[in-house]
């Protein structure tokens, strides 16, 4: 019942999915609800709106992160990991590595928190985020509500 009232929104419950899209506790739903728009709608204007959204959702949990939980548990790092952790953040390898890891999270079914945690601590800027965010989520929506459509 709620799908269907989602969907007489059009692309615009595709926009309001995708921000739900993001967390752990509401892809599922939301996934289900995308595919039934997917069968109505333009499935690649379904995955852009939805992506939109997505990034929206991505954006605020990562304000969140940043101006939050990241200050808080910093001295937890500095009390158990110390001068060990500064040289792993700062490694060639990890400044590298963490953007991609966080990357493949975001633009994967998977929840975000844990791509936005990565790319959070590899200092991206603010509006590099949501443009990486908005094509991440709008390609990974894409992919999982053709590959729906097909099965």
């Amino acid at each position: 019942m709620l799908i269907e009232k989602i969907g007489d929104f059009g692309y615009i419950g595709s926009l309001i999915s995708g921000i739900f899209f993001v967390s752990m506790f509401t892809v599922v739903p939301t996934s289900v609800i995308l595919f039934d728009l997917a069968k109505h709608l333009n499935p690649l204007l379904v995955a852009i709106f939805a992506g939109v959204g997505a990034a929206i959702g991505d954006y605020l949990i990562f304000r969140f992160l940043k101006d939050k939980v990241f200050e808080e548990i910093s001295p937890v790092f500095e009390k158990f990991g110390g001068s060990l952790l500064k040289k792993l953040f700062i490694s060639p390898f990890f400044i590298w590595l963490v953007p991609f890891m966080g990357a493949f999270v975001i633009a994967s079914p998977l929840p975000d928190e844990l791509g936005i945690t990565l790319l959070g601590l590899s200092k991206v800027k603010s509006w590099h985020f949501i443009l990486i965010t908005l094509l991440l989520n709008a390609v990974g929506i894409f992919i999982v509500i053709t590959l729906s459509r097909s099965l």
